[in-house]
């Protein structure tokens, strides 16, 4: 009888073992893949926005359970290396030859994910990628402000999934802010969150955004993608309600689900 309840007791404990290493190991699996892009023989500004943006992308995977990558070779703007990741970051640059244009194309086109930050989106009317005007909702840049500046900005839509753990305002950190013409609201498939207070105006020193619509944050609806203005000079991860909105940007476009006790 004693010999059976031991053996019993052993088989209990090596179930329940299984299941919970199950159990584990499904926890431990990440939600999604992201990879960010990037580039070191840019302007400080820019380079210093990306190295601090690897820091903390790198931070937050291990809070929030997903996988993050970073390269420098753009040439892994291709179809192999991109279906591995369910998110693309563009940290400070953007590609420069068509079949990286293309491959990306087809990226987005099939449901994959895309987050742009400041200068990625730098785009003029004598641009020969067009269809990456289309894909911004067709916004060109106008103008910007210098120097940098910190700036009060507003929240357009606190429902949203990136946007529901901010305030109806917060000052952003310093900052280049590029304004757009025609302004992406004007494009009924966009979607804007975050805007420029107007008594922010007339915003810079040297250059000055002297006023007008100035969009900083939208989404086209009609892919799976988020623009950001804010990636300019290593002071933009010094505001919580920013990181937090940055946070649940890269959660929403991987699908994911965000740990409630992580900040």
């Amino acid at each position: 009888m004693i010999k059976t309840f031991i053996r019993l007791s052993l088989f209990c404990s090596i179930i329940l073992a299984a299941i919970f290493s199950s159990a584990f190991a499904q926890e431990q699996k990440p939600q999604f893949k992201v990879v960010a892009f990037y580039t070191t023989n840019v302007e400080m500004d820019h380079a210093n926005f990306a190295n601090d943006a690897l820091y903390f992308f790198k931070l937050i995977a291990g809070q929030q359970n997903f996988t993050f990558d970073a390269t420098t070779d753009w040439t892994n703007l291709n179809d192999d290396f991109l279906s591995n990741y369910q998110v693309v970051i563009w940290l400070n640059n953007s590609p420069g030859g068509a079949d990286q244009q293309a491959a990306f194309q087809r990226y987005v086109d099939k449901g994959g994910a895309w987050f742009g930050c400041h200068v990625s989106a730098f785009n003029l009317a004598s641009s020969r990628w067009k269809w990456f005007n289309t894909f911004l909702g067709g916004a060109m840049f106008k103008s910007n402000n210098w120097p940098p500046l910190p700036a009060k900005v507003i929240v357009d839509d606190r429902t949203h999934p990136i946007t529901k753990r901010l305030p109806a305002t917060f000052e952003s950190p310093s900052g280049e802010w590029y304004q757009w013409e025609p302004s992406p609201r004007l494009n009924p498939d966009v979607k804007v969150l975050v805007t420029l207070a107007p008594d922010n105006y007339p915003l810079g020193i040297k250059s000055f955004i002297s006023g007008g619509d100035t969009p900083v944050v939208w989404t086209n609806t009609r892919y799976k993608m988020l623009y950001m203005n804010m990636g300019h000079g290593n002071k933009i991860f010094s505001n919580r309600d920013q990181n937090n909105m940055i946070t649940d940007a890269v959660i929403w476009l991987g699908g994911g689900v965000r740990k409630e006790n992580v900040r």
